[in-house]
């Protein structure tokens, strides 16, 4: 919305500033910042009156949970989208379809989120509507987006996957494009979604990430940075930026209210959002094998629960105490900070592995 003050930078150069995507990135994170602070306690408060209860707790998950995160109102991820969506708005150039497109999956995945969370708050049972319904509105969503992306983008290479470490090696999916995208939308999506499950677990390693992803849609989408670090260029995508910047300063402020004890948890509104978010910027900017380094973490949570379920249908065993894995360390002793911590340090680790594709090639 403040982009179009370039046009009048040749009468007050000063607001020349607004040509540079570094400024308008470090705008995005201090309003999105702000913007949870000030209305953060006053959402807060409007779900704990509306919810009464609170998010329902897993009758067979960890007995603390039972005690220590009764009564504590979800639909958080309301907080962090509002911030994404008004800093996004305010300091992006708005021209940008990909800009478009992202916020698209975000919010729409937010919705879906916001429904689940919904039906677990009134019915107080932690399940919500249909998981193959979800998946399936998830899958149709993401396609669509995909497809969009791929029209933005340059034949072939829009339909193309890349591969770290190897600046030549690119293969054409074609319309097959369009699955593998989805796919990566709607995993990372539902890998946050399992990761949210302990107080601050899930918002740190999406700030990684959307930090990693910022950095890797800026020089991907300039033409000098991209040709220095011999990256494919995708022109347009490092407006990207902006957006990874207002996830950074909203995943900030929701840390404040999140933190142990949480007042408020992400839910599905939120953790839906911000995985489907981080997929698509990675299907936007081609770095989508990267994800699965920089989100690694998610990758293990998303794993650990596959592996729990396989195991038991097969062999009646369960290969963890609990799945996902970090409810695993509960059972073993582990107390909630240590978990969180040493799973913010693993994400952090893994991010500087993700972003080291980028030299090494």
């Amino acid at each position: 919305m403040l982009y179009w003050l370039i046009e009048l930078s040749d009468r007050l150069s000063v607001l020349n500033v607004f040509r540079y995507l570094s400024f308008r990135t470090v705008c995005a994170v201090v309003t999105a910042l702000v913007f949870v602070w000030l209305f953060g306690p006053g959402i807060i408060n409007l779900l704990r009156l509306k919810q009464g209860k609170g998010q329902p707790i897993r009758s067979d998950g960890p007995e603390s949970h039972l005690i220590t995160k009764k009564g504590t109102p979800t639909m958080g991820g309301l907080i962090i989208l509002s911030g994404v969506l008004v800093s996004t708005l305010l300091w992006a150039n708005l021209s940008n379809a990909y800009v478009w497109v992202v916020l698209a999956v975000t919010l729409a995945f937010g919705l879906i989120g916001f429904y689940d969370d919904y039906l677990k708050v009134t019915r107080q049972t932690h399940d919500g509507f249909s998981g193959v319904v979800r998946l399936g509105l998830e899958a149709i969503i993401a396609a669509a987006a995909c497809f969009a992306l791929a029209s933005l983008g340059r034949p072939p290479f829009a339909t193309s996957l890349t591969f770290p470490f190897f600046k030549e090696i690119v293969f054409d999916l074609g319309w097959f494009f369009l699955a593998t995208g989805a796919f990566v939308i709607v995993g990372a999506s539902n890998a946050v979604n399992l990761t949210d499950g302990l107080d601050g677990l899930a918002i740190v390693p999406v700030m990684v990430a959307a930090a990693s992803f910022g950095l890797i849609s800026y020089v991907v989408g300039n033409a000098v940075y991209s040709r220095y670090l011999q990256i494919h260029f995708v022109g347009g995508t490092g407006e990207l930026a902006v957006l990874c910047g207002a996830v950074i300063g909203a995943g900030v402020g929701f840390l404040w209210f999140n933190a142990p004890p949480a007042s408020i948890f992400m839910g599905d509104t939120g953790s839906l959002a911000l995985g489907g978010l981080l997929g698509a910027v990675a299907v936007a900017t081609k770095h989508e094998i990267v994800l699965g380094i920089v989100g690694g973490l998610f990758v293990l949570e998303a794993v650990s629960v596959i592996v729990q379920v396989v195991s038991f249908k097969l062999t009646g065993r369960r290969v963890f105490k609990m799945a996902p894995i970090h409810h695993h360390f509960e059972k073993l002793g582990w107390t909630e900070p240590q978990i969180v911590i040493r799973f913010w340090i693993i994400a952090f680790v893994l991010a500087l592995a993700g972003l080291s594709t980028l030299k090494l090639r």
